[in-house]
């Protein structure tokens, strides 16, 4: 499943995954695969070449296509919706930069894809680049699906990953700022050694304003703040919680060093141990059923801020704790949804759970939650999860090197239960907040030990 927080850690080297299936090793030659019927994209058998022709109206072609193919609903989809999300916001762009056209306008469409395609086609004559790729951003935002994406691969920076070193916020909801949060905005986590850290920000340092706008209407999280961490500089009205002092930074992107996504643990006494797990990545499981090798009694597994990973990796991990459970099910348009099960080739652990969600719980963090609370195999603690969880996404290699996701199935929960949009609710309540983070407090790891 996609990792989702890309659009909320605020770092400009954001990696995204599918994780179904898992990438294979970077090819010596540009990948190969079967065409797909319709539109010629290429199922992703390797990652994207790393030097393309532009984007073109074709591309735009085979985007419209593919949806229409391999998308979940795409082939009971209405072409002419697909067309006019498109047509709108590549004006939209064009509008942007000053240079709309008097002659361009959607032409009267049939509901037939291929005769839909020929008169908007013509519309468009040879296509303005950056407006065909707006084109096809929108036309894939237009399917509001969560774990469908139009990515273009850049290169590695020279010198590594940039970014200013905020990666967590305490409104991260998958790809967005979640429209449920409460004031106020804080931050969640700052890498070492980054140009935030450096800038003396903290965890728990609360945004009031971002390059002089408010993060918060009302009571209502500014989603357009994003845009302002994408240009290089941002400024930043920051209140520390323990002092109430104010003071504004700005803040340039510069050299990051992201850790890598390991599972980490300690021990909290009397018999328990505590796990925290950033992600479901490859080996995810085994790396957590390492840490419990020593006979604890029970374990806190932490999952604030996973956004998600292998699906395989979630039955591998919910196999140490049940065997013989269906996890969730995974469903096409039409005909039966398949079960994922336990991988009951893991030794049962045996051990008290308690996990702790947050929104920035995700995906395949979600699956996995949703097993523990549906099957009774331990306690949820916390907050809410994110709700992005539609269903896993394979990729799809345009003639520009650039990436359609696309789910084919819709994810279920164990009793059939739709956790997509509304996510996994908490057994107990225990949000993390601005001055929890400055002075170190945990009141989801204090409710997870009172339980146990």
């Amino acid at each position: 499943m996609i990792r989702a927080l890309c659009a909320a850690v605020l770092l400009t080297a954001c990696s995204l995954s599918a994780a179904a299936p898992t990438p294979a090793p970077a090819p010596t030659s540009p990948p190969k695969a079967a065409t797909l019927p319709g539109g010629n994209c290429t199922a992703m058998t390797a990652p994207p070449p790393q030097s393309a022709p532009p984007t073109s109206v074709n591309t735009l072609r085979q985007a419209y296509f593919c949806v229409l193919d391999n998308y979940y609903s795409g082939p009971a989809m209405d072409p002419k919706a697909l067309l006019k999300s498109a047509l709108a916001a590549y004006t939209q762009d064009l509008m942007r930069r000053g240079a709309d056209r008097a002659d361009l306008q959607l032409p009267a469409l049939t509901g037939n894809r291929d005769t839909d395609w020929a008169a908007f086609a013509k519309v468009l004559g040879t296509g303005d680049p950056a407006a065909l790729r707006a084109a096809i951003t929108g036309m894939v935002a237009g399917l509001h699906d969560n774990h469908a994406r139009w990515v273009r691969p850049a290169p590695p920076p020279q010198g590594g990953p940039t970014g200013t070193g905020i990666v967590g916020v305490s409104a991260e909801q998958g790809p967005q700022l979640d429209p449920a949060a409460r004031p106020p905005l804080f931050i969640t986590r700052v890498l070492p050694g980054s140009p935030a850290a450096k800038a003396g920000i903290r965890a728990g340092d609360i945004i009031v304003k971002v390059n002089g706008v408010p993060a918060f209407i009302g009571d209502t999280v500014n989603q357009g703040i994003l845009d302002a961490f994408a240009s290089g500089t941002v400024r930043l009205t920051l209140k520390r919680p323990t002092t109430g002092r104010t003071r504004t930074v700005e803040l340039k992107e510069g050299p990051v060093t992201r850790p890598p996504q390991v599972a980490t643990s300690k021990r909290l006494g009397d018999g328990v141990a505590y796990v925290q797990l950033p992600g479901f990545f490859e080996g995810a499981a085994d790396q957590v059923i390492a840490k419990l090798q020593g006979k604890p009694k029970a374990v806190v597994l932490d999952l604030r801020g996973n956004g998600g990973g292998s699906p395989r990796e979630v039955t591998r991990l919910l196999g140490a704790f049940a065997h013989g459970k269906v996890t969730s099910y995974f469903c096409p348009l039409e005909g039966d949804c398949a079960p994922n099960r336990t991988d009951d080739s893991v030794p049962l652990l045996g051990l008290r759970l308690v996990v702790l969600t947050d929104r920035g719980c995700a995906s395949a963090c979600e699956d996995f939650s949703a097993a523990v609370k549906g099957h009774g195999l331990g306690t949820l603690v916390g907050t809410r999860t994110a709700g992005a969880v539609s269903g896993p996404s394979d990729g799809y290699l345009l003639d520009d090197g650039s990436v359609l996701l696309l789910p084919k199935v819709r994810h279920l929960g164990p009793a059939r239960e739709i956790i997509d949009t509304i996510g996994v609710p908490v057994d107990h309540h225990a949000p993390m907040t601005a001055l929890d983070l400055a002075t170190g407090r945990d009141p989801g790891v204090a409710k997870a030990l009172s339980l146990l």
